[in-house]
């Protein structure tokens, strides 16, 4: 792979990523989308982007995105999110349960392996649905 910010991977090659690394990737896709649209409503201070980052990335947040989103996924794409949801986890933040865990963890799992496929347009228009209600906050 030469195009590492734009990279369309096989599918059988995605496949072979662990759900967690997909998780892992997913989380950056997830955080630089959420700090692009929040520097894109204009100039702010860094500690209020920050801020505003991190009430809308945090796990609590992306399970209620989930919960918005499931409705709008594919087969194909619950179906990653489900085993990226179910994927064995270490550790668990202070401020989320179980639950909320790893139903981020299933959404990151899924906004990585879209990433990876280079399907910008349905990332872009599942993330609209994930910060419909926390837009601004």
């Amino acid at each position: 792979m030469k195009n590492y910010f734009c990279p369309q991977m096989e599918l059988c090659d995605i496949n072979n990523i662990s759900m967690l690394g997909l998780a892992h990737i997913g989380d950056g896709v997830y955080e630089l989308l959420t700090r692009t649209m929040l520097c894109s409503d204009g100039n702010k201070k860094v500690t209020e982007l920050h801020k505003k980052s991190v009430a809308i990335v945090n796990a609590p947040a992306q399970a209620a995105a989930m919960e918005r989103l499931l409705p709008h996924l594919t087969a194909d794409e619950l179906a990653i999110y489900k085993r990226g949801r179910n994927a064995k986890v270490n550790s668990v933040p202070q401020k989320a349960d179980i639950g909320q865990y790893h139903a981020a963890t299933g959404l990151e799992a899924l906004f990585g392996w879209l990433y990876l496929q280079g399907r910008t347009e349905r990332i872009n228009d599942l993330y609209s649905v994930c910060v419909e209600e926390s837009d601004g906050t």
